[in-house]
């Protein structure tokens, strides 16, 4: 098994540190902090952008040359403690102890159906494979990593991840939030068969097939 080097993952750290400071650094600002060569820098920062991690721009500064500008991306800047979860769970609390239980769900009800107003109008007319292929493309965007299949007698939609998950162990209302997402956007009856603060896989979510042709018929 190889093993990363602490050195290497110093640097890196020192980088990445810098970035958050400054918002952007030249290589030069970058290699005065970390107390290493431009050339250490590049490399770093080269694996840096592979992940995702660092944005570079160019930056004119008179005659020559454009200088290069590292600073972070919004993936790199998740990767510092924050205590947007603490805020969260207390905001939660807060509204829980001050409102009933059936206020509460309506909140995080007309939350969820307010998110998906815009992509509701985005995916009407449309088929229902391309509804679903546009659906799972902006619950990805949410933070759910979604796909879909369809089966015999429903379409399926995965979630393989949960924005919400460490804030829903404590306050489970919050799976109300991609459910109804879920429902609105497409406009149809949607039934929740797995979810991960149950311990599965995944959250997963059916729409029959049958109550689809239903509501595309109401007068058969």
């Amino acid at each position: 098994m190889l093993k990363s080097n602490p050195m290497a993952t110093a640097t890196r750290d020192i980088i990445l540190r810098t970035l958050r400071a400054k918002g952007k650094c030249s290589v030069k600002d970058l290699a005065e902090a970390a107390s290493v060569s431009p050339v250490s820098v590049r490399h770093h920062l080269a694996s840096l952008q592979a992940q995702g991690l660092i944005a570079v721009e160019e930056m004119r500064h008179g005659v020559g040359r454009p200088r290069h500008m590292y600073s972070l991306t919004e993936q790199a800047l998740e990767l510092f403690p924050t205590r947007y979860l603490r805020l969260a769970n207390r905001l939660i609390e807060e509204i829980k102890e001050s409102m009933p239980e059936g206020k509460v769900l309506e909140l995080f009800a007309a939350m969820a159906e307010n998110m998906a107003e815009a992509y509701a109008k985005e995916l009407k007319g449309l088929p229902l494979d391309q509804r679903m292929q546009r659906l799972t493309e902006m619950l990805t965007d949410e933070g759910f990593d979604a796909d879909f299949e369809e089966q015999e007698d429903a379409w399926v939609i995965r979630e393989l991840s949960c924005p919400y998950l460490q804030v829903g162990l404590r306050h489970p209302e919050v799976c109300h939030v991609d459910h109804i997402f879920i429902a609105t956007a497409l406009s149809l009856p949607v039934e929740r068969v797995s979810c991960l603060l149950r311990g599965d896989a995944h959250c997963t979510y059916k729409v029959n097939l049958m109550g689809l042709l239903e509501s595309e018929n109401p007068d058969e």
